[in-house]
């Protein structure tokens, strides 16, 4: 394969996530209107799924520093899949909620009232000054895994090595953030 084909199958797929996700946040395709009854549980499974992928990448660097190349790629592989899961149970709760939670919605009427604002307070500020850089970081960090992961399994060291000083700081800033997002938020969902 040459680089110009993979350039473009990398921006194709994150081209057609990035569209997935505007298309669910947005609600222009409707999800059902009872969800299925395992649809609350998916909130945990994606903290988890990020909590697990934040330690994987600290192991994978620490194999990487210690020469264990297997290792390293073993543990880059589960840490691509439990990824790729996450961003097909994140996208699976968007489609299935029909209605989005608020930080700060304290009686899950879906409407933040000033009440409700000058409660939540400053923490509603901190959650989205988290919230904010996790989202965009987490739609540019998908190309740059993919190439990563690409020249990492065609043992392109050079190239993976220059991918990797930028994927690897915002690929862990943005499933630890994820972690905190989720139990900001967590007290707000109303299921």
């Amino acid at each position: 394969m040459t680089d110009k084909f993979i350039f473009r199958f990398v921006a194709g797929i994150t081209i057609f996530v990035i569209a997935v996700v505007i298309v669910l946040n947005r609600h222009l395709i409707p999800g059902p209107a009872t969800p299925p009854a395992f649809t609350p549980y998916l909130p945990l499974l994606n903290a988890i799924l990020n909590g697990t992928c934040s330690v994987l990448l600290m192991v994978s660097l620490y194999y990487i520093k210690q020469g264990n190349i297997t290792m390293h790629k073993r543990i880059n592989i589960l840490t691509f899949c439990l990824s790729s899961l996450f961003l097909v149970s994140y996208i699976l709760f968007h489609y299935l909620m029909r209605n989005d939670t608020l930080y700060g919605d304290a009686n899950g009427d879906g409407v933040l009232n000033e009440a409700e604002r000058a409660i939540a307070g400053t923490s509603r500020k901190v959650y989205l000054a988290i919230l904010v850089p996790h989202i965009v970081l987490a739609a540019g960090v998908l190309p740059l895994i993919l190439l990563s992961f690409y020249r990492g399994l065609q043992m392109q060291v050079e190239k993976h090595k220059k991918l990797v000083r930028w994927t690897f700081p915002l690929w862990l800033f943005v499933t630890i953030s994820g972690v905190i997002v989720y139990l900001m938020i967590k007290p707000y969902y109303h299921f």
